[in-house]
């Protein structure tokens, strides 16, 4: 019980870093919502592809862009439209759902997922998986 709450507290801490990462690169600055946002996500990919190992790589992309998308469809509604926090403001890309989430991001998730599969996998590795 202790080995996976640490395992998900390791995968968690990553993805969060890692995703506030991402954003300072792309965006010059993040939010802290951002980083539980992406401990979430890697956690939930982390889970689903121990669950579905042998699930192809295209099949763990969209998975991964799924969730990704509509954690921060999730979290967008409660701080930016709830809160009114203004964390981030998609409204003025095309295919947009309420400001929260657009296609273009979605398709940039499911290319970021390939790596996150692959880092899924050295987790796996370092916890004793196949």
């Amino acid at each position: 019980m202790l080995g996976k709450i640490r395992e998900n507290a390791v995968v968690f801490l990553f993805g969060g870093i890692l995703y506030s990462m991402i954003e300072i690169c792309f965006r010059g600055h993040t939010h802290w919502s951002m980083t539980l946002t992406g401990g979430m996500c890697l956690v939930i990919m982390y889970r689903h592809f121990e669950a579905y190992p042998f699930e192809s790589m295209l099949a763990k992309c969209l998975f991964g862009a799924m969730v990704i998308t509509a954690l921060e469809f999730a979290v967008g509604c409660v701080v930016n439209l709830m809160l009114g926090w203004n964390v981030w403001d998609y409204s003025s890309r095309p295919f947009n759902i309420m400001g929260q989430v657009c296609l273009l991001f979605s398709a940039m998730w499911f290319l970021l997922s390939v790596p996150a599969v692959y880092l899924c996998r050295m987790f796996k590795n370092k916890f004793g998986g196949a």
